[in-house]
């Protein structure tokens, strides 16, 4: 069931209290019910906090223009608030580029990190072909680059054979203020050169994951987040998109539960 916490950051606790809590941040222009498939399987073993970020979903309008610090400061706010010393924090797309920030600014936070199909250092061209996009999205709010999005998150046959949920996603992204969802997109495409070889480096355990044919968050940029996260562990899902984890929830929630189980044995 929806709560709301003090600060108007709508959230639901799934699982018993007794059990760690594994934290599920969503990506840009979704809500935390791109995570429907994966509680089910995951509060089995944990209690499982899902929330909608700042703009988002049945969340309040930001307080400030949108950073990767303010939405580190609304996790660590939500989870202090919950009285949650430290949780386990997954997070997809935007949602990996925030858990980051927050095993940065509050390393005491976090127990491990999950980061998937999340965007890191890009080429010159890329960075240029993101900015674009952000731009372009300024100028014809979100519905402006939606269709060109939609078939970069999923697959040919996934659009075809699954219209309800494309429909799904397509009013999450639409539903969203046009000014807020500009700046959260903004901070997608220039949030990572904070996250870059950062200085003092993260150490948390983590699993870092995308699909093969992700084209915003590839799989050498999944390796070169890892290779800056001493001991990290990499895999690449073969064959999907962006949006693989709503396409084959099992294909993402296996690893991620095997990683979470490894560290407590």
């Amino acid at each position: 069931m929806s709560q709301l916490s003090s600060s108007g950051t709508a959230y639901e606790l799934t699982g018993s209290p007794n059990n760690p809590t594994l934290v599920l941040i969503h990506g840009l222009g979704l809500n935390r019910k791109v995570w429907t498939d994966h509680i089910e399987p995951l509060a089995a073993s944990y209690r499982v906090l899902t929330y909608d970020l700042f703009g988002h979903g049945e969340t309040v309008q930001p307080p400030s223009r949108p950073s990767l610090s303010l939405f580190s400061e609304q996790l660590a706010g939500l989870l202090n608030e919950l009285d949650i010393a430290s949780a386990h924090i997954s997070g997809f797309s935007l949602g990996g580029m925030i858990n980051r920030r927050l095993a940065m600014d509050r390393p005491d936070l976090v127990l491990s990190l999950i980061i998937h199909n999340s965007p890191h250092e890009r080429s010159p061209e890329g960075q240029a072909t993101v900015e674009k996009r952000a731009a372009d999205t300024g100028a014809g709010g979100p519905g402006a680059t939606l269709d060109a999005t939609i078939e970069r998150w999923f697959t040919a046959d996934y659009i075809v054979s699954h219209p309800k949920e494309i429909q799904m996603v397509r009013d999450w992204v639409l539903a969203n203020e046009i000014e807020s969802y500009t700046q959260c997109r903004q901070v997608l495409a220039h949030g990572v050169k904070e996250l870059i070889r950062p200085k003092p480096p993260i150490t948390h355990p983590t699993l870092v994951m995308t699909c093969e044919n992700d084209s915003g968050s590839t799989p050498a940029m999944s390796h070169a987040i890892a290779s800056e996260i001493a001991g990290a562990e990499t895999i690449i899902v073969p064959a999907l998109q962006h949006m693989g984890l709503m396409e084959q929830p099992a294909l993402f929630v296996g690893p991620t539960l095997k990683f979470l189980n490894n560290l407590s044995n």
